[in-house]
């Protein structure tokens, strides 16, 4: 299966660092360039898609809402 397009703006391509692998769910590290991002998946869809610490993925983001929090002033 080839996407050739998605609705979804908010993209980050990274490369997979690490997982910590569960029974139920697993968690995903992404390293972008920029940071670090974390994505918990179920570990049916880890081995459905095959991920691996090395793998080149995209991390797509799509959310109605974005809450922030202040901790300095400048």
């Amino acid at each position: 299966m080839t996407i050739k397009a998605i609705n979804s703006r908010n993209q980050f391509k990274g490369t997979i660092k690490r997982i910590k692998r569960g029974d139920v769910v697993s968690e995903v590290e992404v390293d972008t360039g920029a940071g670090i991002i974390t994505s918990v998946v179920t570990t049916s869809s880890l081995d459905d898609l095959g991920l691996k610490p090395g793998f080149e993925v995209i991390a797509l983001f799509k959310s109605t809402e974005v809450a922030l929090a202040s901790f300095s002033k400048i």
